[in-house]
């Protein structure tokens, strides 16, 4: 894997200040501060204005215009003077170079690479009715050896030359609102249908294989894993964040460790953790060790490691968001560094300001409403692999996509005789002759080919059933899921009422700024017939507007675990205990 790590600086923005990227202004603060104070005195003498004169002389020249007799400064002092000020100036902007030579250094450590190497991609999830947009980042675990340190913590000089495989992965949901997160993980040992990615720097061509879902890194980059996870999963990805082992230690030593609890005495000697049973500190290469730790937790499986790093990652946000471990400018500064120099990022998050307003952004949501899942598995025939479990784990990513909080805390839509009760509201809509829908054709994913004609076909079933100004538009769209968006709660009736007459779940009907009338996507869920395939769960009650727990939970086998759970406590497999 390489790691392209040009820097490409941000045209027409002014760098940020030295003291925002962690540089150490207050040994000039002062001179400056008197620097200001000097100008001021030399321009009122200039002028002879107020404050040039000694004793009480200047109230004297205000209160009766009588001016006192000043003493002229010597030469000396003269040149004093216009020394101490080009030097104060000097170290000002020398300051202020030295923060923006650090900006660019961070930016020069970054790695950064293209975001998806398919040759299908998804489109970006729309936006809800205020404009705002669901942000789906791919979080990646390398286990690259491409440095001594990380041949050293990997503890393989054999695979120092082989291209890494991507043994961590997450991907970090945050619903539109940004009132909450979701963090679902995929084992590494998840057998899939990794498409077929070409590396755009050096035009190689991997084709389509099945294999484990960690080699998908190996076939050209974080890209080709970013392909993989939109096809198995139908969710749209903006980013990619990949870290590798030097980081993880290096980023948990700048946060002062992590703390983490196992329910009985642990020795791996496989990952080489040792811990007391009860709560510990990790930072350091013990972090690491956790994180890679497979057969001392639960079943020995990579479930449990899942399981451990969940665990970590919700006691490491606690510990950012409290922000005790990074009141001192030189943790931030080692932080930075750290960070900056274990990552590799997409093209549209290569810049420190970029991630500096990520973080920003997911500061905003509650830890409380922080879910972490895993998704839901069985073992494959033969018990090599493991794959997603049928039901379970398509309804956890149809949860993503449909921007649905995995803890069930989502505010549920008001139940009355109101309007706003989809129960009533095709009956408030217009004739269907009046109202017009644009349907479109989104049938295409990462993992199938569009079906041709689709668009016209439903297009003209609408026109038979009354819609007569229903019509097909030819946009290209890409989408796992149908909908039925309207731009205006006049349309809202309307969208409904389209929606009865096809059969769409009332769920997948949703009020969107992207649109300006009622449009229906037909999704990759309804590649053939006119009407939309009835699932299991797709009652008249609708969903996410029922309250049911079905639709607006996680399912129990995606073992949840919440953001502010501090009783976490990771389950030791027997034969680790010590």
């Amino acid at each position: 894997m390489r790691q392209q790590n040009g820097t490409r600086g941000d045209r027409g923005r002014s760098a940020p200040s030295a003291s925002e990227l962690g540089w150490d202004d207050g040994l000039y603060e002062g001179d400056g501060r008197r620097t200001r104070d000097a100008r001021a005195a030399g321009a009122a003498r200039a002028e002879g204005g107020p404050g040039d004169g000694e004793g009480d002389g200047a109230g004297g020249a205000r209160g009766g215009g009588r001016r006192t007799k000043r003493k002229r400064p010597s030469s000396l002092k003269r040149r004093i003077f216009r020394w101490f000020v080009l030097v104060t100036s000097l170290l000002i902007l020398g300051t202020a170079g030295a923060g923006y030579l650090y900006y660019r250094h961070l930016n020069g450590n970054l790695g950064k690479d293209d975001l998806n190497l398919g040759d299908h991609k998804l489109d970006p999830s729309d936006p809800n009715a205020d404009g705002q947009r669901p942000l789906n980042i791919l979080l990646l675990g390398s286990d690259s050896r491409a440095s001594k340190k990380n041949v050293d913590l990997g503890g393989s000089r054999a695979d120092a030359d082989r291209p890494p495989l991507a043994d961590v992965q997450m991907l970090l949901h945050v619903s539109a609102d940004r009132s909450n997160m979701s963090v679902v993980s995929i084992p590494r040992d998840t057998r899939v249908d990794i498409p077929k990615c070409t590396d755009k720097e050096d035009g190689k061509v991997y084709p389509e294989t099945s294999d484990r879902i960690n080699a998908s890194l190996m076939n050209g980059g974080p890209g080709c894993t970013v392909a993989t996870w939109e096809a198995l999963t139908g969710v749209p990805l903006d980013h990619f964040m990949m870290i590798d082992f030097a980081g993880v230690v290096s980023m948990a030593d700048a946060v002062g460790g992590v703390p983490v609890c196992v329910k009985d005495n642990i020795q791996d000697s496989k990952s080489g953790l040792k811990l007391e049973k009860g709560e510990s500190v990790v930072q350091g290469e013990q972090a690491l060790q956790w994180l890679r730790t497979r057969h001392g937790f639960g079943d020995g499986t990579d479930i449990g490691r899942a399981k451990a790093q969940h665990l970590y990652m919700s006691s490491m946000v606690r510990q950012l968001k409290a922000g005790t471990k990074l009141t001192d400018p030189g943790k931030l500064r080692n932080l930075a560094e750290s960070a900056t120099k274990a990552l590799t990022v997409d093209h549209g998050l290569g810049s420190v300001k970029k991630l500096y307003d990520l973080g920003n952004d997911l500061k905003r949501v509650p830890t409380s409403r922080i879910t972490m899942a895993t998704m839901p598995w069985q073992y494959s025939s033969g018990g090599s692999f493991v794959e997603p479990k049928p039901g379970d784990a398509e309804k956890l990513f149809s949860m993503v996509r449909q921007d649905i909080a995995l803890d069930g805390k989502d505010k549920k839509k008001p139940k009355s005789d109101k309007p706003d009760d989809p129960s009533n509201a095709a009956d408030s809509a217009r004739p269907k002759a009046e109202i017009p829908v644009r349907v479109m054709n989104g049938t295409g994913t990462a993992a199938q080919s569009p079906v041709s004609g689709r668009a016209g076909a439903v297009a003209d079933q609408l026109n038979t059933d009354g819609f007569t100004q229903a019509t097909a538009d030819q946009t290209p769209k890409s989408q796992a899921d149908t909908t039925i968006s309207y731009a205006t709660t006049e349309q809202r009736a309307d969208a409904f009422a389209l929606a009865e007459s096809l059969g769409v779940p009332e769920r997948l009907v949703k009020h969107s700024s992207a649109v300006d009338e009622v449009t229906l996507v037909v999704g990759a869920d309804w590649r053939t017939g006119t009407a939309y395939p009835k699932a299991s769960g797709d009652g008249d009650s609708g969903g996410e507007e029922a309250g049911g727990t079905d639709d607006n939970k996680a399912p129990d086998t995606a073992d949840s675990l919440n953001g502010n759970d501090k009783t976490a406590c990771m389950d030791v497999n027997p034969n680790n205990v010590w």
